[in-house]
């Protein structure tokens, strides 16, 4: 044990935590290049005189890649091949925050703005693909989600990736992906669901997220049986805790993160839904005002101007619809009153 401790890491402390950093090729190229498509998209947008605001640009670089980096090449992936807990922090960070932090930034819509109209084209029918309409399903992409995180800790997935880099780095892509196949969807402009996934829909998909998302922490956390326990067991330094502490110190961490994340996404999912109702409402009282805007006799002493029968009565619309219902019911009260 003697000649084996030198090549153990040093005791982790915060400062270590913070402080160690190593270079993942891999990673660092996917962080670059989705950086420079990404720039290259804002400023293509902001060169034809269009406007991109600067809260997508700082959550997609900060968040999205930020957490990237910090995942695969911090502290983190320091230490994550001596105790469990940075692992599973890595994997939670690439599977929920960083998918987060990409969609914030809408890439989809500006990729949209950014390619001539035939690039643009091709986007918008890959998104409305039959495998990207499956895959991006949200009930479907809720269960890849999960399916990814247990398949991970609960088959030779995890104990095989930490001996293989390849298969690590692999992993890596595979909880990004996951991640973002229902994050995306949901928080981009674009019309990537369905038409019945309307807001109030997609609050209550991201509360169900939020409460699936938690069941890996919950699982790794109490699971009495250990998760790649012979990597562990035989990696451990001699300063680390309890092996199964130290997996429900990973599992813990999980839940937070799940949590931590699940409360800015519903928020982002409010926030969307009380400016289309404000924008709708906005419409619908500038129509009304239009429409109802009284007609100027042509002359004080002339006949008195024919009647013009209200939009509401002549027009075949749901909104004319509900407005004469509105009327009848009111006793033919101002049947735009109540809009």
């Amino acid at each position: 044990m003697n000649e084996l401790s030198a090549v153990y890491l040093p005791e982790l402390t915060a400062g270590r935590l913070l402080g160690s950093w190593r270079l993942d090729v891999p990673a660092l190229l996917l962080v670059v290049v989705l950086g420079a498509l990404y720039g290259w998209g804002v400023a293509r947008v902001r060169g034809r005189g269009g406007s991109w605001p600067f809260a997508r640009l700082a959550a997609f670089v900060m968040l999205g890649l930020g957490t990237i980096v910090v995942a695969t090449m911090s502290g983190l992936a320091v230490y994550d091949h001596e105790l469990f807990w940075p692992a599973a922090v890595q994997n939670v960070a690439l599977d929920l925050l960083a998918p987060l932090g990409l969609a914030l930034g809408d890439p989809l819509r500006l990729a949209v703005e950014a390619l001539p109209e035939g690039g643009a084209g091709r986007v918008r029918r890959i998104m409305t693909g039959r495998l990207v309409r499956t895959l991006t399903f949200p009930l479907v992409s809720t269960v890849l989600v999960l399916a990814t995180e247990l398949t991970v800790y609960f088959t030779p997935y995890f104990a095989t990736a930490l001996r293989l880099g390849w298969l690590h780095e692999l992993m890596y892509l595979h909880l990004l992906l996951a991640g973002c196949l229902f994050v995306l969807p949901v928080l981009t402009r674009e019309e990537a669901l369905p038409a019945w996934c309307t807001h109030p829909v997609r609050a209550a998909l991201v509360f169900l997220d939020g409460i699936v998302d938690a069941v890996p922490g919950l699982v790794v956390m109490t699971h009495g049986t250990l998760i790649a326990g012979a990597w562990y067991l035989h990696h451990a330094p001699p300063w680390s805790s309890d092996v199964h502490h130290d997996q429900q110190l990973g599992g813990g961490a999980m839940l937070g993160i799940a949590e931590l994340a699940a409360l800015p996404f519903l928020l982002t999912i409010l926030a969307q839904w009380a400016r289309a109702e404000r924008a709708q409402s906005a419409a619908l009282d500038r129509r009304l005002d239009g429409e109802l805007a009284p007609a100027a006799p042509e002359s004080a002493g002339g006949p008195a101007p024919e009647l013009v029968r209200p939009w509401w009565e002549t027009e075949k619309s749901e909104v004319a619809e509900r407005v004469r219902r509105q009327g009848h019911g009111a006793g033919q009260a101002e049947p735009y009153g109540d809009l």
